[in-house]
């Protein structure tokens, strides 16, 4: 059995995690791990396998080791908690990771290690089941806190890709943006029919951490299907999680894209245009076809994210009181234009968002290098709305700026 009685409780104060370390069995361990991934395909899909011979051949050493006994590091597991200060006792452990919550804990180190227990379980059962295996468990109030443990542990090992990384804590962050922000829905994408966006305010999961990357890097141009070999990258990402920029800007950011997005969609049944979902020249858009994209989404909060608090490097994040005062200001110029759409009948919500200048500016000659044409579009337009306080005749001052 799980043995918490023994288990020392560490507070990391920089982050505001618990961390404990305890034993259990590789039976117990995989049982935990097949439940906290069973929504997302397993431990597979979570990490890209390593493909090189030499990468095979020690993956292949690793199996042979544990099965005639071979003792792993231990692999670390994140959870999320309501309240860390309770986490004192053995009884308050075993409550943290109990059965009805296993879905929500994470590996945050450890998913190769993890892929060859699971190997080597399959193919002799009995000979490893019982076989102790050591885990440290961080424990924290925030998901920032874990994905920053996450982003240290991994830095200097076998680059990730940037966007696994965060699905190791997709679900827990998925659930915070939930509780901070207003969204129409969170698009289910599991399953053989996932959902798709009908409506302003939906998004899918997998996008919204997206944003996530995007704000923390303050830039567009980020591939999330590269691997992650740029370390700066990773310790700017730590940096905005450990001075708390997220908590205190992000969520805030993303609620204004949401409520923009709302806004401009609002009369979209009643304009007449057919939908431009297949991307087509004929076809007309509507305002939610504005943030159905994706540069769109990302060029939103990388405009606001820089408008706050500086391209990385420059600074202008060290002064808190100022990104304050910053960020309210934009929060009230948006506001202000939401009330004035609000006001719009459809021939003046039609003349207002400038959509067919949109698509001439998107789609109207043909380039190479079309997603980052268009990542850069987006935020140069929404980097002049904000300049402009939001106070525009209309978007064509965005769209052709």
């Amino acid at each position: 059995m799980i043995d918490f009685t023994n288990a020392e409780l560490l507070h990391d104060a920089r982050v505001n995690c618990a961390s404990f370390m305890t034993s259990m069995t590789v039976l117990e361990y995989i049982d935990l791990v097949n439940e906290a991934y069973k929504d997302r395909g397993g431990i597979a899909g979570q990490r890209e396998p390593l493909k090189t011979t030499s990468a095979k051949r020690i993956r292949k050493r690793m199996v042979e080791d544990l099965l005639v006994g071979a003792v792993l590091p231990p692999v670390v597991i994140g959870k999320v908690v309501d309240d860390l200060a309770s986490l004192d006792t053995a009884d308050a452990l075993k409550a943290a990771i109990s059965d009805e919550v296993k879905g929500q804990l994470s590996i945050i180190d450890g998913m190769q290690r993890t892929t060859a227990l699971l190997e080597a379980f399959a193919e002799s059962e009995e000979k490893i089941k019982d076989r102790l295996l050591r885990v440290e468990f961080w424990v924290a109030e925030e998901t920032e806190s874990l994905i920053y443990r996450m982003l240290v542990l991994n830095t200097g090992q076998v680059p990730w890709n940037l966007s696994r990384q965060l699905q190791v804590v997709y679900a827990p962050l998925v659930a915070e943006m939930k509780e901070k922000i207003t969204f129409d829905r969170v698009l289910e994408i599991q399953g053989p029919n996932p959902e798709r966006r009908t409506k302003a305010g939906q998004y899918r999961p997998d996008d919204l951490a997206e944003l996530f990357i995007a704000f923390g890097l303050r830039k567009t141009d980020v591939d999330t299907k590269e691997t992650l070999a740029d370390e700066f990258s990773r310790l700017d990402m730590a940096e905005a999680l450990s001075s708390h920029l997220y908590k205190e800007f992000f969520y805030p950011t993303v609620q204004m894209m949401v409520d923009l997005d709302g806004a401009i969609s609002r009369l979209d049944d009643q304009l007449n245009q057919p939908n431009g979902d297949d991307e087509t020249d004929e076809k007309q858009l509507v305002g939610r076809n504005v943030f159905d994209s994706k540069p769109a989404r990302i060029g939103f909060v990388v405009a606001v994210a820089i408008a706050v608090m500086g391209r990385i490097g420059m600074e202008k994040d060290k002064d808190q009181n100022a990104m304050e005062e910053r960020i309210a200001a934009i929060k009230d110029g948006l506001a202000q234009l939401t009330d004035k759409l609000a006001r719009m009948d459809p021939d003046g919500m039609n003349d207002f968002l400038k959509l067919g200048v949109l698509q001439q500016r998107l789609y109207g000659t043909k380039r190479s290098a079309v997603g980052r044409y268009e990542r850069s579009f987006f935020e140069d337009a929404f980097k002049i709305l904000i300049d402009e306080s939001f106070n525009i005749p209309t978007l064509e001052t965005c769209w052709r700026g």
